[in-house]
């Protein structure tokens, strides 16, 4: 009989689809059994009265971005590198993440590729992949560097209708969707209109309104709607498939119901900040509202039932932490000084993580979800959006062994001392949880268990990913 490298014995395993008790066999990084009482291994963990799942993958964070202005984040200077912000996912049960390569104006998409695998770089906890974030799409970009960085393993490309540094045109949108579809890749899209909130945003100021709660009041949810509806007439236009990443919503929330509604095929996104956070946050004293300032913002507390409802019953494809990770200090949040007009301060608030536990917590202990309904939020649809499955995010004979082993009982009390990013607040302070990863492998490596690390940077390499070009097979 076969030895395996390990096995976890007498937990409950849960994927997207089935939920079982079993052993789970590991040899070579890969899950190579499933079964009861599998045998003999080199090591065993005893996973009784827990929940053996696939790792989490947070497929929408930014880690140690170069700094540019005209950004949401004001030129400001990313907390967290690859090392540290692998480090708070692994310790939240995340086993991939996919960040972002920014091409700033001007700038060659390829060099900024080749710019983030220099600071990735033996760094990484755990696996890894880069989004492609096009700002300047000339002809060289369109016609040579998209097509042949998505050929070798960027499967999915981001662009901004917001942002002065940022945004495209109707025509530009068009361009990378018809580009990205032809050559297999996935479209995200920050649906934001950039004109709207210039507008409003001079006139809040004009009228001595600067404090962080206006920052909601710059980006109403119409802003949103009328953003959400002209992507997915942009994507009917090229016929090509997008994701609305970070969703706020119900406004953008009933744009994507009445596409769909129609046949278009549009993936959705949404974050924690949008079920825990609300206006009455950005309206905190003494500035402290700055802390949850993202965009879009939080809404008003009655939106977060509609954005749970949109969890449960399947508007929502993933559920992204978009971790931005700006200490409170003059290196970031507060890089233009103290109590300056909200639009001076960095957007973006750290969720690493936390994300995981938050809707596992709220989610599943609450009943709103069940377990499979969490996995496939939480890692399984991501993998399939983006390229990785059948690799990542379940556990089947032939995966990689990415297992977080959870105890559905402990409770956790969020203090921003507990975590393991490089920023100085988190955003869920004095929040309690019911569920907690207490033991993270990668790979078949446990890199954590019960608050020891035993990983070391580096571990994790870089995933090329690959989708269905068009007339292809994707993801449905």
């Amino acid at each position: 009989m076969t030895e395996f490298d390990l096995i976890i014995r007498h937990g409950t395993v849960a994927t997207a689809s089935d939920t079982f008790r079993s052993d789970v066999g590991i040899t070579a990084g890969k899950v190579v059994a499933l079964g009861a009482s599998l045998g003999s291994a080199k090591e065993t963990i005893d996973a009784s009265g827990k929940l053996v799942l696939p790792g989490g993958i947070d497929a929408h964070c930014h880690l140690d971005q170069p700094r540019a202005q005209g950004l949401a984040s004001g030129g400001a200077i990313m907390a967290d590198d690859f090392e540290s912000g692998s480090l708070s996912a692994v310790f939240g049960g995340t086993t991939t993440i996919v960040p972002f390569a920014v091409q700033h104006r001007g700038q060659s998409l390829r060099a900024a590729v080749e710019d983030y695998h220099r600071r990735a770089g033996g760094k990484a906890y755990i696996d890894y992949g880069f989004h492609l974030i096009v700002s300047d799409p000339t002809q060289s970009v369109l016609k040579d560097e998209l097509p042949s960085l998505i050929a070798e393993g960027h499967a999915s490309v981001k662009v901004y209708m917001t942002y002065e540094a940022m945004k495209l045109s109707d025509r530009q949108i068009l361009d990378v969707l018809d580009v990205n579809q032809r050559a297999g890749a996935l479209t995200m899209i920050h649906a934001e209109n950039y004109e709207c909130i210039a507008w409003l945003t001079e006139k809040l100021e004009a009228e001595g309104k600067t404090e962080p709660r206006y920052h909601e009041d710059s980006r109403p949810m119409a802003v949103e709607r009328e953003a959400t509806h002209r992507a997915i007439t942009l994507s009917e236009v090229a016929e090509a498939n997008l994701l609305i990443v970070h969703v706020s919503g119900r406004d953008a929330m009933e744009e994507i119901r009445r596409a769909r509604a129609r046949g278009v095929k549009i993936f959705a996104e949404t974050c924690p900040q949008y079920l825990f956070l609300s206006t009455r946050d950005l309206a905190l004293p003494d500035f402290l509202g700055a802390k949850c300032m993202c965009s879009p913002p939080p809404r008003d507390p009655a939106n977060q039932a509609h954005v749970w409802q949109g969890i449960e019953d399947g508007l929502f494809d993933i559920f992204s932490s978009d971790h931005a990770p700006y200490r409170f200090d003059e290196g970031g949040k507060l890089m233009y000084g103290p109590k300056v007009s909200f639009s001076k301060v960095a957007n973006g608030i750290p969720g690493l993580e936390t994300r995981s536990a938050l809707l596992f917590s709220e989610g599943v202990m609450t009943g709103r979800l069940d377990l499979n309904r969490f996995v496939a939020l939480n890692s399984t649809n991501a993998a399939k959006l983006y390229g990785l499955h059948p690799q990542k995010g379940t556990i089947a004979v032939g995966a990689d062994a990415d297992i977080a082993i959870w105890d559905p009982q402990r409770k956790v009390t969020i203090s921003n001392d507990m975590l393991h990013h490089n920023v100085d607040y988190t955003p869920y302070e004095g929040r309690t949880l019911t569920g907690w990863p207490v033991t993270v492998l990668s790979r078949g490596q446990v890199i954590c268990h019960e608050g020891e690390l035993l990983g070391k940077p580096g571990q994790g390499k870089f995933l090329k990913r690959f989708r269905a070009k068009k007339g292809g097979t994707a993801w449905t």
